[in-house]
């Protein structure tokens, strides 16, 4: 692939470039095939305490510099569900959302949804204070509790949690949960305040507003590892067994969780060079993204690819042949 020309301020990268896939030559203008990106970029990220946010406005800031012809801006949303909803409607070209909101998205509007990429994958944290004698999610009944803002993947997640836990004898248990519709930051807040008593969130390790809740507030992670094969079982492989480390926050023990892949979607009718230039964005910018939130260094080429039920965008593709994966 030939670099195409473009003035030099918008080809030399600072610190000897981000060069993840091209070995220290110079990221310029992405084109694909000659033909270069334009339009407008807006970015559907999620609450400004979290990962699609920070990753949004990293991407964003990126664009504006070596996508000369692209306007690129952030919209702060309440995460998944509205940014598929937002990117369907038009009102967004990316939007962050987990893999299993973007199933449904996929199902509800077969054929109009594409990924860019598989970025990273988030974590399910339930969240209670350290001296709370809640230990279980059975434990949850006659509580108050955070299910996550209207329309995020935290509030889709929280309520499958909700449905495969109340089987058998505990079939009553997602009846007798208070349960309350705040986002992030309300739901820190609240915890610490004694408003509620847990809440869920679905995010990328780690999520800066409950490190911060840690610092000040001891909390403990509820573990979740009985669950992990019931949601599989009754909404599709999306979940996985995952390990919340004690290194993610202060004072919390390894606790199991359930992990949820994360993917950049566009509509499938995005133009083929933009697509192609943000891809190419996110890997050749790898470096400088992840100084952002360090779950933008995470991000792999193998296992980008991996974007089922979605299809990858046409323009996502070429880049893919482009690289030696």
């Amino acid at each position: 692939m030939s670099l195409p020309t473009a003035p030099v301020r918008r080809r030399v990268l600072l610190a000897g470039g981000l060069g993840w896939g091209i070995g220290g030559a110079l990221l310029t203008a992405c084109e694909s095939d000659g033909e270069e990106a334009t339009g407008q970029l807006r970015i559907a990220t999620g609450s400004t305490g979290a990962v699609y946010y920070a990753y949004g406005n990293a991407i964003a800031k990126l664009a504006k510099q070596y996508l000369p012809n692209v306007h690129a801006s952030v919209l702060t949303t309440n995460a998944s569900k509205e940014n598929v909803d937002a990117v369907l409607a038009g009102q967004a070209e990316v939007g962050f959302t987990q893999a299993d909101t973007a199933g449904e998205g996929h199902k509800a509007a077969p054929g109009q949804l594409a990924a860019l990429a598989r970025i990273y994958d988030d974590y399910v944290h339930l969240v209670v204070a350290h001296d709370s004698p809640i230990q279980t999610v059975e434990d949850l009944r006659g509580r108050r509790v955070s299910v996550g803002a209207a329309r995020s993947g935290t509030a889709g997640t929280a309520d499958h949690i909700l449905d495969v836990a109340s089987t058998g004898p505990n079939a009553d248990l997602k009846a007798g949960i208070v349960q309350l519709p705040l986002n992030l930051e309300a739901s820190v807040d609240a915890l610490k305040n004694g408003r509620i008593d847990a809440f869920f969130f679905s995010g990328g390790l780690a999520v800066g507003l409950i490190q911060g809740l840690a610092e000040k507030f001891p909390i403990r992670l509820l573990a979740l590892d009985q669950l992990v094969q019931p949601m599989r079982d009754r909404f599709g492989d999306y979940y996985a067994e995952r390990v919340v480390p004690a290194s993610a926050y202060r004072g919390i023990s390894p606790t199991v969780s359930i992990g949820i892949a994360n993917f950049l979607v566009v509509r499938v009718s995005m133009p083929e060079p933009l697509a192609y230039g943000v891809t190419r964005l996110l890997f050749e910018g790898r470096d400088e993204l992840a100084k952002a939130h360090q779950a933008a260094g995470r991000l792999n080429i193998r296992s980008a690819i991996s974007t089922s039920p979605l299809p990858l965008h046409a323009g996502a593709a070429r880049y893919y042949r482009t690289q030696k994966a």
